[in-house]
């Protein structure tokens, strides 16, 4: 008599939950020291600098949107490690990709924060970037950048060069079509990309639980055949071995990486949502003591790298660089609608030509 398959069981022995990656726990203890990066002093600073700059950022901007003075905002406190970091892991020539969320990433890449400011308003500033900046203006359709990061990957692949696409999506997001047509076509052509889950355990309001059966995010790259690693998003030193071994690995010709930062952000999804209509306080509180910069300034203090005097000149920095950006953003010339059609074509249509001249004779007048 043939056997019967046991459905449950594959399935109960395919979803388990891969061990979480990590090197420095929560009090800034290394744990792991067989991944630990080698970095120098300066390069331990400047990683918690950068942190610290992006966590402050974050509170001069929420400011901001709260007068009105830039547009709904996404907060980022609490992913300064998974998205700062990890874009800290890329070298020049490598392209980013980031979502409405990764703008502080994106500044860090190249762009002016003067841009980021625009950005947030709308302003075509904001898109006109440098062609010496390899990355793409922040993406507002949910997961369209994951099968933009697969064009990109495959043509730095075709074009010969030893660098990568890298770009992020939320816990949610990973629920899109095209999520999974992105990473499916860069591991059929090895194209040299990282996606990156930033898992927050929620999509909007949604726990992350009623976005898919799978155990963890990374794991969804079993199915598509790609390589993928489940890591500790708030430890700032697995993130970046993370990020660099999958540079490294993708470069190589090996093909694309998915790697799930499990993070958490403290605030809402935008400055519009009120998370405690769907999350208790007491969860937020859980995860505060897990903080990337609590490890962090508590690992360099103990080697006498880092002090209070340094973190508040990084902090007084930041403020005058958001105060500075915003000045500029807004002393740029009104935003007309000729410059949003001037800047979608290269060359433009006939029909969207004859809308341009229109409305250009109507502003000129």
């Amino acid at each position: 008599m043939a056997k019967v398959i046991d459905y449950k069981k594959i399935l109960k022995d395919s979803n388990k939950e891969p061990k979480l990656f990590q090197i420095m726990d929560e009090t800034g203890k290394i744990v792991n020291k067989d991944y630990m990066p080698e970095l120098t002093d300066e390069q331990l600073v400047e990683m918690m600098e950068i942190m610290v700059w992006g966590r402050e950022y974050n509170e001069r901007v929420s400011i901001l949107s709260r007068q009105g003075l830039v547009g709904n905002l996404p907060p980022t406190e609490g992913q300064e490690a998974a998205q700062l970091i990890s874009q800290y892991a890329l070298e020049n020539g490598d392209w980013l990709l980031p979502t409405y969320r990764d703008v502080p990433p994106l500044i860090r890449h190249g762009i002016d924060t003067r841009q980021a400011m625009s950005w947030y308003n709308g302003h075509t500033d904001g898109f006109r970037y440098d062609k010496s900046i390899k990355a793409f203006p922040p993406q507002v359709l949910i997961g369209a950048q994951i099968i933009q990061a697969a064009g990109v990957g495959l043509g730095l692949k075709k074009n010969g060069k030893k660098n990568v696409a890298m770009t992020y999506i939320g816990d949610g997001g990973t629920s899109q079509g095209d999520f999974y047509e992105g990473i499916n076509f860069a591991g059929v052509y090895d194209a040299p990309v990282i996606f990156i889950a930033q898992n927050n355990g929620f999509g909007i309001s949604v726990p992350r639980s009623f976005q898919t059966r799978a155990a963890t995010l990374s794991q969804k790259g079993v199915g598509v055949g790609i390589a993928h690693l489940f890591v500790d998003g708030m430890d700032p030193f697995a993130v970046y071995a993370a990020t660099r071994a999958a540079r490294d690995y993708a470069v190589a010709g090996n093909g694309p990486v998915l790697l799930e930062f499990l993070t958490f952000r403290y605030g809402p999804h935008t400055l519009s949502d009120d998370p405690r209509r769907y999350r208790e306080n007491e969860l937020v509180e859980e995860w505060k003591p897990k903080d990337q910069l609590i490890r962090m300034r508590n690992f360099l203090t103990e080697k006498g790298l880092w002090d209070e005097e340094k973190e508040d000149a990084i902090i007084e920095a930041a403020q005058e660089e958001v105060k500075v950006a915003l000045e500029e953003s807004r002393a740029l010339p009104p935003q007309k609608v000729s410059n949003y059609l001037k800047d979608l074509f290269e060359e433009m249509p006939p029909a969207i030509e004859e809308q341009y001249n229109i409305y250009l004779e109507k502003e000129n007048k």
